[in-house]
């Protein structure tokens, strides 16, 4: 599949000069092209198969730290400087002429794809589908629904901007998920497992369509003969199988700068305070290759980068794109990130982690002589300026005596993000990830997180 054509073949210096022709602390155009195709089987059959292409460029104008932003499908000449003279008279003062390297450069990602999608047929990808519905139906005959889905997509954006940007970047995605419900006639109950990010079809090896159904249908059936978790305060084992759900939702919005400077984060005053336990470090990572949070550039062309937001439970800093680093006076962190050409850039996280420890996670759970060993975390939700979360455990066990016990279900988890995190007293030596599309400000974004095998003790979390 070739590449897109994008900013290269228009007089971009122009553009961007009569962007900044009243004045502007930065101008930028963002070209995107993104080519998709999805697959989907639900009830035993394939109900959608949809391919297309959608592509544009925003307009962006930043004066006196605000934004000014526009976007078109047009994407000749004329119209983007029609867009661009319009977007000006936002601005005041004497004209900025556009200074930016004469070509764009070609960042390579963190990923060396394999396999393109595009090498495989959608006859291919119609049976991958079939045989992992036909796997998680055949796991038992309580299985009563099961919804395949499999995307990919080739993502090819291009910055440039004033001063000094221009560059490219081809991002390639793509998710296999499985959805199970269970039924015995006394209930229903899901079970839910995906795989994916920033690779070409090889993720797809060793097995894992097979073993995503056999995951999604096993959960669906233990939860269905699972007992109800009597409420209460208690330990939590965290396995780091369920990916970094905590992480990302408790703490990690908190930790983009524009919550934190419009009092909206609970860590807006904590740079260099203690915010968690010395065991406990914390990374926002563009660089992993694979994951689904990863990339050479951001959508603003800043390089995607290693931050370490939490080091020894000390807070060391917030995620910026370029708005937000200008107003706090710091450097951008490769943060700036955008669902599509149609929005402006916000900060986001990639792939968050907790950083693992040097415990065996086996001897976590084995010093654990009560409590809920969490497998796998459902939806939740969180208030960042109080840092009060929720979170449903989609699959859950008893402790008994530092085993692992029956499978319980409807349990929910409840604490304080902060709290948590002075509470972890051993971190795993193992990583987990997890994939998903956070949203934020209407925006979704495709992002990582991962965390090790976690013991949060006294005075524990309330789980009911």
């Amino acid at each position: 599949m070739a590449e897109a054509a994008g900013l290269s073949e228009l007089p971009v210096s122009r553009i961007l000069s009569a962007l900044l022709a009243r004045g502007g602390e930065h101008g930028e155009l963002f070209f995107e092209e993104v080519r998709s195709l999805t697959v989907l089987m639900e009830d035993g059959r394939i109900e959608r198969v949809v391919s297309g292409t959608d592509a544009g460029i925003g307009v962006r104008l930043l004066f006196r730290r605000k934004t000014y932003y526009a976007y078109t499908n047009d994407r000749t000449a004329d119209a983007l400087l029609a867009l661009s003279n319009d977007l000006s008279r936002y601005a005041e003062g004497d004209g900025v002429p556009a200074a930016l390297p004469a070509a764009a450069r070609k960042v390579p990602g963190p990923t060396v794809v394999r396999i393109p999608p595009s090498e495989r047929g959608i006859g291919e990808k119609v049976a991958l589908v079939r045989g992992v519905d036909r796997i998680a139906r055949g796991y038992s005959p309580e299985i009563r629904q099961v919804r395949v889905t499999s995307s990919e997509s080739l993502r090819t954006i291009e910055v440039a901007a004033h001063p000094g940007v221009f560059t490219r970047e081809a991002q390639t995605y793509g998710v296999l998920a499985v959805q199970c419900v269970a039924g015995d006639g006394a209930g229903l109950t899901m079970g839910y497992e995906s795989a994916g990010g920033t690779e070409g079809l090889e993720f797809l090896e060793g097995g894992v369509p097979e073993e995503l159904a056999r995951k999604a249908a096993g959960r669906a059936v233990r939860a269905l003969h699972a007992a109800k978790l009597r409420g209460g305060r208690m330990p939590v084992v965290l396995s780091s199988e369920a990916g970094g759900t905590m992480v990302h939702e408790a703490v990690g919005h908190g930790l983009e700068a524009d919550l934190a400077r419009r009092g909206m984060s609970i860590y807006k005053e904590k740079l260099g305070e203690r915010v968690g336990s010395p065991l406990v470090s914390i990374a926002d990572d563009a660089t992993i290759p694979g994951k689904r949070g990863s990339y050479g550039i951001d959508d603003e062309g800043t390089p995607g980068q290693r931050t370490v937001l939490v080091d020894g439970g000390i807070l060391k800093g917030f995620l910026h794109d370029r708005l937000s680093a200008m107003k706090d006076g710091v450097a951008p962190t490769g943060n700036g990130r955008r669902e599509s050409y149609r929005h402006k850039p916000i900060p986001r996280m990639t792939n968050t982690l907790i950083l693992p420890g040097n415990t065996p996670p086996g001897e976590i759970l084995s010093r654990a002589d009560r409590g809920l060993q969490v497998v796998k975390m459902g939806g939740g939700q969180v208030n960042t300026v109080t840092g009060d979360f929720m979170f449903e455990v989609a699959e859950g066990y008893r402790i008994e005596g530092g085993k692992r016990g029956e499978p319980v279900r409807g349990a929910t988890i409840t604490g304080n993000g902060p709290e948590v995190l002075s509470m972890i007293d051993r971190v795993g030596s193992d990583l987990g990830f997890g994939i998903g599309t956070c949203g934020k400000d209407g925006q979704g974004v495709p992002v990582g997180d991962a965390q090790p095998t976690l013991s949060i003790g006294p005075p524990f979390i309330t789980v009911g």
